[in-house]
């Protein structure tokens, strides 16, 4: 399922790719990647991307006729380019460029979104004024972490999944992120020591600085497809030998996502490392 760093290489492509190119034409499937927004405005996008930003897990596109859109790619979603008339498997919208390329927004699923909206009005929309820090974007601190979710109730790694604390950790990096600050996914924020805050904001880094080098290419391949292999430290590894000390690797539902954690490297009850 696409994170920060996926995203964040979707958006670094499309920038590479519309550069010193015009929008001749965008069309789009009636399907329900438009959540009942009006997918005629998105047909009427034309002329030059002006900007691209990502905020959490959302790309904010920005066109020179002041046509804008909301961009999410849900649990499959991924923008591909290929040749104009080349098939492309699961297109649902379409951006078609004057040098010859299509850019196919392909979602299996269709849990992703593409919702056209004047470009001066994407950081008014509500799901976005409610994202909390970007940690890359913004950047984080140990300070920033603690004053975000040190506060939650919830367990440590289900608050670190709230996009209106942090915006743009999702299952696998919150779990890594865990996995590298030796700290147990069901701890309370609030027994954390600013030791901890430290180490934690640094794992997340490290996570996310994996994810963009992982994912960094023209054709993202997330974990979930078939065929990819498991690049992770703990995430997915349910059952298997600890990355680190070879313990047997536990999982366990959290907030209805499947975590992963190693007894022996994230005990419930230390504190530090």
């Amino acid at each position: 399922m696409p994170e920060l760093p996926e995203v964040e290489i979707a958006r670094r492509n499309l920038v590479r790719w519309f550069d010193g190119h015009r929008l001749v034409r965008a069309e789009a499937d009636d399907t329900r990647i438009f959540r009942g927004a009006e997918r005629a405005e998105f047909t009427r996008i034309r002329g030059r991307l002006t900007s691209l930003v990502r905020r959490g897990k959302y790309l904010l596109f920005a066109f020179e006729d002041g046509h804008g859109v909301l961009g999410h790619l849900g649990m499959t979603g991924k923008f591909v380019r290929r040749k104009e008339g080349d098939e492309v498997r699961f297109s649902r919208a379409r951006f078609h460029l004057d040098d010859g390329h299509v850019l196919h927004f392909a979602d299996a699923r269709m849990f992703g979104r593409m919702e056209p909206a004047p470009a001066a009005s994407l950081r008014s929309l509500d799901v976005v004024k409610a994202l909390g820090r970007d940690p890359l974007a913004d950047g984080l601190t140990a300070g920033q972490l603690a004053e975000a979710v040190g506060t939650s109730k919830q367990d440590l790694k289900v608050a670190l999944m709230d996009q209106g604390r942090i915006a743009g950790l999702g299952n696998i990096h919150a779990a890594e992120a865990l996995f590298r600050a030796h700290l147990h996914p069901a701890r309370k924020p609030s027994t954390l020591t600013p030791d901890d805050w430290k180490r934690l904001v640094q794992a997340i880094r490290e996570s996310i600085d994996f994810g963009l080098e992982e994912q960094e290419g023209e054709e993202p391949v997330y974990l979930e497809e078939g065929g990819s292999e498991n690049p992770f430290l703990v995430y997915g590894r349910g059952d298997g030998p600890c990355s680190r000390c070879g313990s047997t690797v536990e999982s366990f539902p959290q907030a209805g996502r499947t975590t992963y954690a190693c007894p022996k490297c994230q005990p419930r009850g230390r504190v530090g490392k």
